[in-house]
């Protein structure tokens, strides 16, 4: 997006006098009414398998510290470095500090797959455990589940 895109967005809307949040699609037939925050379990396993499997194969592709490892443990970016440095090379200290910059980012980015995958797995658990606690407590007198636009009625 070039700048002056930005500008006359910007400037749209300002123009519009909406500072509101606005969605760019309703809920689905039958999904959440309004108020409602609906997560269905099946949305939550993909997104954490999904953040799984990104973890898995940035940890695959992206050490470049690892690739080509001698028998002392060093890679080959960082045996070109040290070859490099050794004959007298400027740039074999700057490979070297590349190699140390990318693994540190790799790391965050796979720390927060991994963050996003364990939590969601965790969420889906407590949060199905809450659902079940809930449900044994609200009942209405006749035995049935209160549903949660009744309950939203005592908070309005």
């Amino acid at each position: 997006m070039a700048w002056d895109e930005w500008e006359q967005l910007k400037a749209d809307a300002a123009e519009s006098g909406s500072t509101g949040m606005r969605l760019n699609q309703l809920a689905a037939e039958g999904g959440g009414g309004e108020g409602e925050l609906v997560v269905n379990q099946d949305d939550l396993g993909a997104v954490g398998h999904d953040a799984f499997t990104l973890y898995e194969d940035l940890h695959t592709g992206t050490d470049i510290a690892g690739a080509g490892m001698n028998k002392d443990g060093a890679g080959s970016t960082m045996q070109a470095a040290a070859s490099l440095t050794s004959h007298g090379f400027a740039m074999g200290g700057a490979l070297e500090l590349t190699v140390e910059v990318w693994t540190s980012q790799a790391k965050t980015v796979l720390q927060a797959c991994a963050h996003i995958s364990n939590h969601l797995d965790f969420s889906k658990k407590l949060h199905s455990e809450d659902d079940a606690k809930i449900s044994a407590v609200l009942r209405s007198r006749d035995g049935s589940a209160v549903s949660a636009s009744e309950i939203s009625k005592y908070f309005k």
